[in-house]
């Protein structure tokens, strides 16, 4: 393989896949915070947030980590102007502490804080803006939760870094040279020490989130629920529902504002676990090699961004269906299936589950990983028998690369819509 094409997949998963604690939205909101006031350096008297529909979505109603259980827009941006150091990024209120929070709480009640609905096409978009009472400072990001565009402080501007409000990765390196065959073949050949601390890193810390979620008490607990009832019986003592079991209890744990970090992909947490945990628990299982579940991890989450780039950063397509496609496909790559299986895996799976929205992160997030993992196994056993989805059957084309094609129409073009309503419906509940 060309070392030039290794070393820029190896970039890509430097940016794609990162640790953070919490939710990537209010965490990113806490991340501007913590970086507007340092910009300010002077006592806050009010205190502006614009933010995209999505971003109202995917903070409305998470739980923040080391918060006490608190949700909003309001305290996700106030913990960061507390407590934050946007030095450590997406872990950016790692340290608050509880005499922290009784600050947040106090700030909160005591400062003019207004919210703005910013109406834009950018999905992904924040800007706060302080103001004391001889100052004003103001940071905003776009595409990305950590992509810094614009710094201004007192009228002047201290940095402007224009960017492609069309397209997400303009920040980014080239995605173009994904592909499915690439991923693949790249699985089976990269040297493994190019990969491996990367994805250990992985294995250590989502799982770590994931017993967590089998142990205690979050949201829906369905990933503890699953497993509860397969020793009842209800369920089979089976990979695929141990799989399903383990995936989202990571996500019940995180969703619920347990402050373990997680490796994240492409910008989310619950997409990161889901690329990640339900292969874990299946090479556990089936006694798979650390080296080989390292390459079907690399193939898991680089076709999920691969999906994922099509689909668009945010969006009203759920982001753990590419996740559980990559996943599907992961499967075939451990059972050591053929390319063609491993592509029909990706394509059954995103022929089944496409329908599911996302209605911001919250407790069913964990519900949605548990259903798309089920689908994956599903996908992965229908293919391995030759069964597979034809081209012209609804959204599937000819070939993997088509159907991705046809999913990213899909998301960003038939989706946009859907998306609105979805985030009106949530702006009046």
């Amino acid at each position: 393989m060309d070392t030039q094409i290794t070393e820029k997949i190896l970039n890509i998963l430097e940016e794609e896949v990162v640790v953070a604690e919490g939710c990537t939205e209010p965490i990113a909101l806490a991340y501007v915070g913590a970086k507007v006031r340092d910009i300010l350096d002077d006592d806050i008297e009010k205190v502006t947030i614009k933010v995209s529909g999505n971003m109202i979505k995917n903070v409305k109603s998470v739980v923040i980590p080391n918060s006490g259980g608190k949700i909003g827009i309001e305290t996700s941006v106030v913990m960061g102007i507390i407590a934050g150091d946007a030095k450590k990024d997406l872990m950016v209120i790692s340290d608050i502490t509880k005499e922290d929070m009784q600050k947040v709480q106090e700030f909160l009640q005591t400062k003019k804080i207004e919210v703005i609905h910013e109406d834009t096409d950018v999905k992904l978009y924040a800007k706060i803006t302080l103001e004391s009472k001889e100052k004003k400072a103001s940071v905003e990001i776009k595409h990305l939760h950590t992509n810094i565009t614009h710094i201004e402080k007192n009228g002047e501007i201290i940095l402007d870094r224009p960017c492609n409000d069309a397209d997400f990765n303009s920040a980014l390196t080239d995605r173009k040279i994904l592909n499915i065959n690439l991923i693949y073949s790249l699985a089976k050949t990269i040297e493994l020490n190019k990969i491996e601390p990367l994805f250990t890193k992985v294995i250590a810390l989502n799982s770590q989130i994931a017993r967590e979620g089998l142990m205690g008490h979050y949201g829906v607990n369905i990933g503890k629920i699953i497993s509860d009832n397969i020793e009842k019986g209800f369920y089979g003592d089976d990979a695929r529902n141990r799989a399903s079991s383990f995936a989202s209890a990571g996500s019940d744990a995180r969703m619920s504002g347990c402050s373990l970090p997680v490796m994240t992909t492409s910008g989310s947490g619950n997409q990161g676990m889901t690329s990640s945990l339900p292969l874990i628990e299946y090479a556990r299982i089936n006694k798979i090699s650390q080296e080989k579940l390292i390459r079907a991890l690399f193939f898991s989450h680089l076709a999920t961004i691969h999906i994922k780039t099509n689909v668009g950063r945010l969006s009203a397509y759920c982001g753990v269906i590419c996740s559980a496609a990559a996943v599907a496909g992961a499967l075939a790559f451990l059972n050591d299936e053929r390319y063609e299986v491993v592509a029909n895996s990706v394509i059954n799976t995103l022929g089944n589950v496409s329908g599911i929205i996302c209605d911001g992160a919250k407790s069913s997030c964990a519900m949605k990983i548990s259903t798309t993992t089920n689908a994956a196994f599903d996908s992965y056993i229908l293919a391995k028998e030759g069964r597979f989805l034809q081209g012209g059957d609804g959204i599937i084309a000819k070939n993997v690369e088509e159907t991705l094609k046809n999913i990213g129409k899909l998301s960003q073009d038939g989706m946009n819509l859907t998306d609105k309503v979805i985030i009106n419906i949530m702006n009046k509940s």
